[in-house]
């Protein structure tokens, strides 16, 4: 198989994506865990022990919402980055760039068949993760709960295709395609 060259349209929206992604990853592990609104509502509490004040614990809630609140208005600004950044990943291909592959190409090894379904699967998500974000924004109250739902099960397909594209990543440059990270960073393999 033929090491793929990778041009600087293609490298520049494959990190802009890659980034995009893990920022948004960032804002929801810190929405679940760290600035989850009961852990901040605890530590609030617990301030307000040591000064001898309280407050009712709704309040305290809808105060660690007001806390987190820039936080996820972020999670906001990167959605529609990504719109903008896969709106431009499927324009490129009617201009020659990052042509898609289609798995029922003939000659294709079981490797390539793989990788091809997974990226459609990939896309398939994302498009849902998108629109399931801009329905939560922009959409109708009362499919609002449905929408929410099925965006936050998007977390689990982003972990699982993110541990499939580093693993297949890392064995694609130890066999292979040895320089397939190189060649994403920096483009094409001098000779």
């Amino acid at each position: 198989m033929k090491n793929k060259d990778y041009s600087l349209i293609y490298r520049l929206l494959h990190w802009a994506i890659a980034i995009s992604m893990m920022l948004l990853l960032c804002t929801i592990f810190l929405r679940m865990y760290w600035m989850n609104k009961n852990h901040v509502s605890d530590i609030i509490q617990q301030f307000l022990e040591t000064k001898n004040m309280s407050l009712p614990e709704d309040d305290t809630i809808l105060l660690a919402k007001q806390i987190r609140q820039p936080m996820w208005i972020w999670h906001i600004y990167l959605g529609y980055v990504l719109v903008g950044l896969f709106a431009l990943r499927f324009a490129l291909p009617f201009f020659g760039e990052m042509k898609f592959s289609s798995p029922f190409k003939a000659g294709l090894s079981l490797k390539e068949k793989f990788q091809s379904w997974v990226y459609i699967v990939f896309y398939i998500c994302v498009f849902t993760s998108l629109f399931t974000g801009m329905m939560l924004k922009f959409g109708p109250e009362s499919q609002e709960e449905l929408m929410e739902e099925i965006h936050v099960l998007s977390l689990y397909y982003l972990l699982v295709y993110i541990v499939l594209h580093i693993g297949g990543v890392i064995m694609a440059e130890f066999t292979s395609d040895h320089g397939i990270v190189s060649r994403i960073i920096g483009g094409k393999k001098k000779d």
